[in-house]
């Protein structure tokens, strides 16, 4: 074998003498076993059992092998690099890790110009592929999640306290947008029920649409104007990261606190409430709910929990049967139906019902002048669009990467990003207001067998004709029914499942979880999502300054060291205290580990004297898992060795990292721990330090 060369300096290594024993010449013998033995304890010491064939020729003479017990390999610098060069590195980690340009390498000029079109523009990808089978597909899912998107976004569109129509407006153009910008195959773009719900609470809560319907309008669409904005700065930024301060945690108790007041708030329906209050807070609901037992009306009742059992019936039939997803999916337009056809004939007995009433046909009428961008109204405008657009992209995007998964194709999200932003600006100027990827539209979508986005289209062509010629149709549709589709839609945001999964796997998870559903239920929506994130956060502080710290022990009869809590049969190694720090050492932790390690070593210091075990003569400290160091950080390392210095305890690094041991090399703090000072390995450190003890002595 080949040796590495050790460290200038360092002590000579013994030879050991290896004894191997083979049982045949036949090739295969490595299959049939041998006898492996060793000179030395504690190297390879341990027998391997003979299984070789009794009836076998007798075996040759051992070979004498001369191999060295320890070699102590060098501790390397990464290669050098100009600050220029490390920082341009750096930035293209931070912004481009998926490497997005790699395809441009190499291309004639022309071929780079098709690649970038293709890469903003998705549809040049998929379009010169398409074909009729595909397009047979895309029709029969686009009709099936039409079907769902038409009562939905008439409903999604009075939780955000809009005109039924401008839930139909943003079924139409933002689809249509998303077809020639996304990269998903599977996301059915439309109105959803959180960025409704908290677009509606925000707003509401200054300007009232009853009494300031233009106005409130006005803010609506300057709302989802900035979100788009936001949205697509993220995007071409590739500032993607930030929406990761939502952890799935926080999102779940999030989630379920909406679901539960949308539920709710949509009692003003069911039982026919006229005056309802239009706060957002778990006790007001249920207070007005109750106060208001004159104004129940036992029809709307009936009907309206009769049609809310049919929709979660249909439901759970779906979620039961995937089959038969066609179910759910046409059981909110069939209610819709079912339900206006029931008003139509009994309307001289059904009067307690209140009824959705004229809605304008004909398409989308510009709303670019209706942005609102001077008056004391702007801040709220600006807020609610930032914090609906982060929403609705968190939710857009899981939702694309959870069907791509499914189907082993990747979904570039600040592609995404920029879609979702471009189609909310473009929206905002066409009477819509904020959407993205929808997970009820987008199950079906996939379960109904669609290819492509032109899913998308299809369902746009359905609303476009839904727009132009249906919408006398929907005069006499009662309120209630829009109730139960909200309802049934937003029960599903309700995860109990994932709420245990992260009772038992992380405590601190479900503790976030807790504060952000309590925060929405007790509190407000906004500051609900603000706790939500403030706990993320507050995690991640707290990874960050109080890392982990852990001893480690020796596995017998091997060169691995591990955590001694985790393993048992992992031993303490005499004379040495052996660490491992798994986090960056940072000034935010650095007085941390540097307390923590003294009280590891008063701890093992203690012990050893407890149990009449040989002094502590050494502190090796591992730093495998010590991704970054900083100039702070360098400093607790200086002067942790100094104060071990002084009571004659030794402190060894192990296997710092490039960056580590390139900022350590130029602090000059290696000058100080000299040759025995530094290793690659645990094992190393060890043998060789014990190497040397004995040859001292």
């Amino acid at each position: 074998m080949q040796n590495v060369a050790p460290i200038k300096g360092q002590p000579s290594l013994t030879n050991h003498l290896i004894t191997f024993t083979p049982t045949s010449t036949d090739p295969n013998h490595h299959r049939r076993g041998g006898s492996l033995k060793s000179d030395k304890m504690g190297l390879n010491s341990n027998r391997v059992e003979d299984f070789s064939d009794p009836e076998a020729p007798p075996p040759p003479p051992a070979i004498a092998i001369q191999m060295p017990a320890t070699e102590v390999h060098r501790v390397c610098l990464p290669p050098l690099k100009t600050t220029a060069q490390k920082l341009r590195h750096r930035l293209s980690e931070i912004f481009f890790p998926d490497d997005p340009f790699h395809k441009f390498k190499d291309q004639p000029w022309l071929h780079k110009l098709v690649l970038g079109l293709q890469f903003f523009f998705p549809i040049f990808h998929w379009a010169p592929n398409y074909t009729l089978a595909l397009f047979k597909s895309d029709v029969v899912s686009g009709l099936t999640i039409a079907s769902l998107a038409i009562p939905q976004g008439i409903s999604y569109a009075k939780l955000a306290n809009l005109p039924p129509i401008i839930g139909l407006y943003s079924s139409f153009v933002p689809p249509l947008i998303y077809s020639v910008l996304g990269s998903s195959r599977h996301l059915a773009v439309g109105p959803v029920s959180i960025a409704s719900l908290v677009m509606g609470t925000m707003l509401s809560e200054t300007v009232s649409y009853n009494d300031e319907p233009v106005l409130y309008l006005k803010l609506a669409f300057t709302a989802t104007f900035f979100a788009g904005v936001f949205q697509a700065s993220l995007g071409f930024l590739r500032l993607g990261f930030v929406i990761d301060f939502l952890s799935k945690a926080t999102l779940v108790g999030f989630m379920a606190g909406a679901a539960v007041i949308v539920s709710l708030q949509q009692l003003k329906g069911l039982l026919g409430i006229v005056h309802f209050t239009t706060k957002m807070q778990l006790v007001p609901v249920l207070s007005s709910a109750f106060h208001q037992i004159d104004e129940w009306s036992w029809q709307t009742i009936v009907m309206g929990v009769g049609f809310l059992a049919l929709l979660l019936i249909t439901r759970q039939i779906s979620m039961r049967k995937p089959k038969l997803f066609w179910v759910s999916a046409a059981a909110p337009l069939a209610s819709v139906i079912l339900s206006t056809i029931l008003v139509v004939c009994f309307k001289s007995k059904l009067h307690g019902i209140k009824t959705i009433g004229n809605l304008p046909k004909g398409l989308n009428p510009p709303s670019s002048n209706m942005l609102y961008f001077d008056g004391p109204h702007l801040a709220l405008a600006i807020k609610t669009g930032i914090i609906t657009g982060i929403l609705s992209l968190t939710e857009g995007i899981a939702v694309g990467r959870t069907f791509a998964s499914l189907k082993n194709y990747q979904v570039d999200g600040n592609k995404e990003m920029m879609a979702i932003g471009l189609m909310n600006m473009a929206g905002s100027c066409s009477s819509c207001y904020v959407t993205t990827g929808s997970f009820s539209r987008s199950a079906v979508n996939y379960n109904a067998g669609a290819k492509t986005v032109v899913s998308n289209i299809v369902m746009a062509a359905a609303v476009l004709v839904t727009l132009l010629f249906l919408m006398p149709l929907f005069y006499y549709t009662p309120n209630l029914i829009l109730a139960a589709i909200i309802i049934t839609a937003v029960v599903g945001l309700i995860d109990y499942q994932a709420a245990y999964k992260l009772w038992k796997v992380d405590k601190l998870d479900f503790l976030a979880c807790l504060c952000s559903f309590f925060g929405v239920l007790f509190i407000s929506v906004p500051l609900g999502l603000a706790i939500a994130v403030g706990v993320s956060v507050f995690k991640i502080l707290l990874h960050v300054t109080r890392p982990n710290t852990v001893v480690l022990g020796n596995i017998p009869r091997t060169q691995i060291y591990q955590n001694l809590t985790q393993y048992r049969e992992a031993v303490r190694v005499p004379s040495f205290l052996i660490m491992a720090v798994e986090a960056p050492i940072y000034f935010a932790n650095s007085t941390y580990l540097q307390e923590r390690i003294l009280r590891w070593i008063r701890e093992e210091e203690e012990w050893l004297s407890s149990n009449n075990k040989s002094n502590l003569k050494c502190v090796i400290l591992d730093m495998t898992a010590v991704t970054a160091i900083d100039t702070s950080g360098i400093d607790t390392i200086s002067e942790l060795r100094k104060m071990l210095e002084k009571r004659s305890l030794k402190l060894v690094l192990v296997n710092p990292v490039g960056s580590v041991m390139e900022k350590l090399h130029e602090s000059h703090i290696l000058e100080s721990f000299g040759l025995e000072g530094l290793y690659l390995s645990v094992g190393e450190a060890v043998a060789d330090i014990s190497s040397a003890w004995k040859s001292q002595s």
